[in-house]
Formats: C-alpha cells, structure tokens, sequence
C-alpha cells in the first residue's frame, strides 16, 4: 500500500490511478495524517460495499488479522471466512517456513 501526500495528488495522480488499476490501495495523507484510502473499484466492492471490499484486500495483503477484517467487514467472523471462500481467497495462508515449523513442533 502507498501513501500518497495531498501534494502528490497534483504531481503523482497518474501513480495513484496505476495503483488502483493493479488491485491496490492507496492511502493519501495531508501532513502526515491519513485523511482517506482510496479504494479500487472491484466486484467485491460493487456485490458487498466498501467496508467489505477494504476489509477483504486488508486481510488478503496480511494488514489485517482475520478478526479484524472481519470486524470491519461488520460481520461475524464465520461469515467473514464464507464471504472469503466466495471470492476464492485462502482462510488459511500459512508461509511454508511457518508451517513447516509448526509441523515440527507437533511433532516433536
């Protein structure tokens, strides 16, 4: 996720639109403050509105718990995960160093 200035909506307007076309988002701040996140215009956000859009891409980029998306989602938990299996994102993604580990300690 890149952060945009409000100085850089004037210089940099076309990097933020890039972004948005690639599926990322962007947050633009004015005096280091975040003021808004700019959204891509999805699916996801036309089917379930903008707190779920924000709240899947937070958790599908690993910003976000599972927990807290879905909080923000404004669902409850195990809606969250069905909303997620729907749009083909992984409830589970573990990295393989983790899992691997985790695999060694039960085992051990």
């Amino acid at each position: 996720m890149d952060t945009f200035s409000i100085r850089d909506l004037r210089e940099r307007t076309g990097d933020l639109v890039r972004n948005a076309e690639a599926g990322q988002l962007s947050v633009v701040a004015k005096h280091g403050q975040p003021v808004f996140v700019a959204v891509p215009f999805s699916d996801t956000l036309l089917r379930n509105g903008v707190n779920v859009a924000l709240a899947v891409k937070l958790y599908q980029e690993h910003m976000l718990s599972m927990g807290r998306a879905a909080k923000i989602a404004g669902m409850r938990l195990e809606s969250f995960m069905d909303c997620l299996g729907r749009l083909g994102i992984p409830v589970i993604d573990y990295d393989p160093a983790d899992l691997d580990g985790e695999l060694l300690a039960l085992n051990a």
